[in-house]
């Protein structure tokens, strides 16, 4: 429930600062994906899930979770998907691998070891990120809504999401 810190303007000499209440406990988490389809805006599709803390409860999504999400890209996208991954080790687990080659509709590549640069969907948490800086909220379910709302906001600006794949330098055109 800290939020991520964010520069700010103040009077000089008096420090700005951001109450938190520090109670509480939890997390959101999140999982998203960047489409893109020649000659259609591309889209940004996420599912939210919200950690309480609670004994036995996962702290991060399960390869079924992510199966689901991929499921409902399929759904909307209504076509074959080419997945370029990052090395999360859900992402190449066995129990993974195993869920991809169940879909016939699915090519997975992977991306290298470590390369966030070469992910657009990593310039949409840091961009997420830098609108929640300093930002308190008392209880998960307000920062669940209020990231959502960011997300929701995300999604109706195609030309934001066409920056971020832009910014990996990567073509989507064959050469």
């Amino acid at each position: 429930m800290r939020p991520p810190k964010g520069r700010s303007w103040g009077r000089r000499g008096v420090t700005p600062v951001v109450t938190v209440s520090g109670g509480g406990s939890g997390t959101v988490m999140i999982a998203g994906l960047i489409t893109t389809r020649p000659g259609r805006q591309p889209r940004l599709i996420y599912r939210i899930r919200l950690r309480r803390g609670r004994k036995g409860e996962r702290k991060s999504f399960s390869e079924a979770d992510y199966s689901a999400l991929l499921d409902a890209a399929h759904q909307q996208l209504s076509g074959p998907i080419v997945l370029v991954w990052d090395n999360l080790n859900s992402h190449v687990s066995a129990r993974m691998r195993e869920l991809v080659e169940r879909r016939a509709w699915l090519t997975v590549i992977q991306l290298p070891a470590y390369a966030p640069e070469l992910n657009p969907v990593e310039g949409v948490w840091a961009h997420l990120k830098r609108s929640l800086a300093n930002l308190a909220k008392k209880t998960l379910n307000e920062l669940a809504r209020l990231i959502k709302t960011r997300l929701k906001k995300m999604q109706y600006r195609p030309q934001l999401i066409s920056g971020f794949i832009a910014k990996t330098g990567l073509n989507e055109k064959p050469p």
